[in-house]
C-alpha cells in the first residue's frame, strides 16, 4: 500500500541510501513484505541491509524494534506519498494517481501481496500494540481517501474510501494468490472508471 510510486503523474522522490540505521529499517521493511515478520531474523535484515550483525543491536535490541520502526517506515511513506498526491491539482486526479501507483505494484503484489497489508495481516495476530500501530497507518490511507471523497462533493465519503481500500486490499489478495498481475491491472481499470462516475452524489 505504502510502497506504490503514485503512478506517472507524481514525481518519485529521490532514492537515499542513509545511514545504518536507515538501511536497516528499509531492509526490514522489505524482507519483512518478501518472508514475513516470523520467518525474518535478525540476521536476514542484516545481511540485505550490508550491515554487520552485531552493529543491529546499536540500533535495535529486538527484532520486535524493528517491526515496530518498519511499521512507522509505512506510514512515514504514506505521508509522504498522500502529500505527492496533493500536488495534483483535483481529488479525482489524486485518487486516479493512487489507483495507478497500486497497479503499477502488481508484479511485486503478484509475489509477495501488499506490502503493508501482509504485515498489518501478520501483526493482527499479535496483542503487544504493533497491531494497533499498523491500524493507525490503515486509517490514515482511509482518513485520506475520504477527504477526496468529500471534496468531490459525496456525503457517504467515509463508505466510499473504506469501499476503495476494500477493493486495494482485496485485489491485492486475488492477484498474489493467484500469482496473476493481470487482476489487479484490470481492477485497477475497473477502479478508475468507479472514481470517474463518482462525479455526482
Amino acid at each position: 500500500m505504502t510502497d506504490s510510486k503514485a503512478g506517472a503523474a507524481v514525481e518519485a522522490a529521490p532514492a537515499r541510501r542513509g545511514g545504518k540505521r536507515e538501511r536497516l529499517v528499509e531492509a526490514a521493511v522489505r524482507v519483512f513484505h518478501e518472508q514475513g515478520v516470523e520467518k525474518t531474523t535478525l540476521a536476514d535484515i542484516a545481511r540485505a541491509a550490508d550491515v554487520p550483525l552485531g552493529n543491529v543491536y546499536y540500533y535495535f535490541k529486538t527484532k520486535d524494534e524493528l517491526v515496530e520502526a518498519a511499521v512507522e517506515a509505512h506510514r512515514d511513506r504514506l505521508t509522504m506519498l498522500t502529500g505527492r498526491l496533493e500536488t495534483l491539482p483535483d481529488p479525482a486526479a489524486r485518487l486516479k494517481a493512487l489507483i495507478a501507483g497500486w497497479v503499477e505494484e502488481r508484479e511485486t503484489a503478484a509475489r509477495f501481496g501488499c506490502p503493508f497489508g501482509t504485515l498489518a495481516t501478520e501483526l493482527d495476530k499479535r496483542d503487544d500494540g504493533l497491531d494497533l500501530a499498523a491500524a493507525q497507518v490503515m486509517r490514515a490511507l482511509i482518513d485520506w481517501a475520504e477527504d477526496q471523497f468529500t471534496e468531490l462533493g459525496r456525503p457517504d465519503a467515509r463508505a466510499l474510501a473504506v469501499e476503495l481500500v476494500a477493493a486495494y486490499q482485496g485485489m491485492s489478495v486475488l492477484t498474489n494468490t493467484l500469482r496473476d498481475p493481470g487482476i489487479m491491472a484490470a481492477q485497477g481499470e475497473r477502479l478508475q472508471s468507479w472514481i470517474d462516475g463518482l462525479g455526482n452524489p
